[in-house]
């Protein structure tokens, strides 16, 4: 029976993460869940106000901020290296960019999608 060979220089499987745990504390997570369900009030709160168009941009940053709370501590994103954080801005911040822009073409639009629904109706 030929046994495998052993490589000296490998690295244990466990040993790899040994150094990256991190442990938030409870007061902490009960604090973002606390937030959390106040940005989600906030969120139907802010349905029964009319304020235009700015309605959507409400929404959408108090969704942002939900998201990056979850990220940061639910994640533990805020404990990670700081280049990992500049990713998550950096995508966050184009995510934001193009739904603006699609959010605006459609605001651009719809004049002439109602027109063409009030000539399609009988």
């Amino acid at each position: 029976m030929q046994t495998a060979p052993v490589d000296e220089h490998a690295v244990p499987a466990d040993a790899a993460h040994a150094g990256s745990a991190h442990v938030v504390p409870f007061g902490v997570l009960l604090g973002v869940f606390v937030a959390l369900l106040a940005l989600t009030y906030l969120t139907v709160a802010a349905r029964y106000v009319d304020l235009g168009s700015l309605n959507i941009w409400i929404a959408l940053g108090i969704a942002t901020i939900k998201g990056a709370l979850v990220v940061l501590y639910f994640m533990h994103l805020r404990y990670d290296s700081p280049f990992n954080s500049i990713v998550f801005l950096t995508a966050l911040a184009f995510m934001l960019l193009f739904l603006g822009i699609t959010i605006l073409d459609t605001i651009q639009y719809a004049p002439d999608i109602e027109e063409m629904r009030l000539m399609q109706s009988p």
